[in-house]
């Protein structure tokens, strides 16, 4: 038999996994919780690392203890393989287990398929029938390697920098370097460039950490010829760039109005687009009222719904605000995250005789 990893207890394995799945990681939360941490446990403890050849079921995790889990000798282990997979009559329960046997589709789904194994930290073996009841699942042996109990910090934080360039893709760890650029500015003031060259510092916080984005990353990457027509701040209610672009549009602002944190315009030849972007750190999306207010601006200009774009920006979709907020925003507007710049999701309402091909060739 392969020799069994050298086990770290379930308590230590918590507190990596924050590291080795930063913030920006997609379904974090289910890579880094306690269902993880016991999952990869019971992986690390029955050797279900690629190139042992052996593999877990979901419901050998359900059944760990933590009376089995202290029992770390290698015969205790190899014990364990045999025992967590026998039929347990139903006179003879399992005396606490981890958790109840209907947990384990949850775990299957939730941490391992959706979460460990789409970030490679688990391979799934490709040899079975749906609907076999063998084990499937292994821990990627590199991984594995990022909970050896010898491992000092540094060496910790060399290796996991070592597999995420190996095995994240490039959005990933994009997203996961956006969100930790973004955390690490800390108290300082948020320096903005905008479209027109000038610059202005926003005062620190997760506010102006999106609204800074918004203007760097997304103006550009999705107006032709982007312009700042409005910024307003908490402390400072009349903050504005490319002044005369309102005016040249016809678009009245007026600074005790309750406007939106982002005014954006697309000034083009053929047609103008006002953008209305509101910014979520924590609370208030665009929702139908809030739109219908802001395209009363647009008519009052003298333009249309069509000259009209609605915007609500977030740090990332698994940020508490985006998750808080989501279901209540407008149809016909968007959503966009800082931490995946060149997406944009479209909260379509269908119209009469549109079906999905044409919504699909329209965007």
């Amino acid at each position: 038999m392969d020799k069994l990893p050298k086990l770290l207890n379930v308590e230590s394995i918590s507190e990596r996994l924050p590291e080795i799945f930063p913030e920006g990681t997609k379904n974090r939360k289910d890579h880094i919780n306690i269902v993880a941490a016991r999952t990869i446990f019971v992986m690390l403890y029955l050797g279900a690392v690629k190139g042992n050849d052996y593999y877990v079921r979901p419901d050998q995790i359900t059944r760990m203890t933590d009376v089995q889990s202290n029992k770390i000798d290698d015969s205790d282990r190899v014990a364990w393989r045999k025992e967590s997979v026998r039929r347990i009559p139903k006179k003879h329960p399992i005396i606490d287990r981890w958790y109840d046997v209907n947990t384990r589709e949850s775990i299957r789904d939730d941490c391992i398929r959706y979460a460990l194994a789409e970030t490679g930290a688990v391979i799934t073996r490709q040899d079975l029938p749906t609907t076999s009841s063998a084990g499937r699942y292994s821990l990627e042996k590199e991984f594995a390697e990022l909970f050896n109990p010898d491992l000092d910090q540094n060496q910790l934080k060399k290796l996991i920098s070592l597999w995420s360039d190996k095995h994240l893709s490039d959005a990933a760890r994009l997203r996961q370097n956006l969100m930790q650029r973004a955390k690490d500015v800390g108290d300082a003031e948020i320096l903005v460039s905008f479209p027109n060259k000038e610059t202005r510092r926003l005062a620190p916080g997760p506010s102006s950490i999106i609204a800074k984005a918004v203007i760097e990353d997304f103006a550009p990457r999705f107006l032709e010829t982007p312009a700042v027509v409005w910024l307003s701040e908490s402390a400072n209610k009349e903050d504005r760039s490319d002044r005369n672009i309102a005016d040249i549009i016809g678009l009245k602002i007026e600074s005790d109005k309750h406007l939106p944190d982002i005014i954006l315009a697309d000034v083009q030849k053929k047609n103008t687009l006002i953008i209305f972007v509101e910014v979520v750190a924590s609370d208030g999306p665009i929702n139908d009222k809030r739109k219908e207010a802001l395209l009363q601006l647009v008519m009052n200009a003298g333009l249309n719904s069509s000259n009209a774009a609605f915007i609500t920006a977030y740090a990332d979709r698994e940020d508490k605000a985006f998750r808080k907020t989501f279901a209540t925003l407008a149809w016909q507007s968007f959503a966009w995250c800082m931490s995946e710049p060149d997406k944009i999701i479209g909260l379509h309402e269908k119209k009469e005789g549109v079906l999905l091909q044409e919504i699909i060739r329209v965007d």
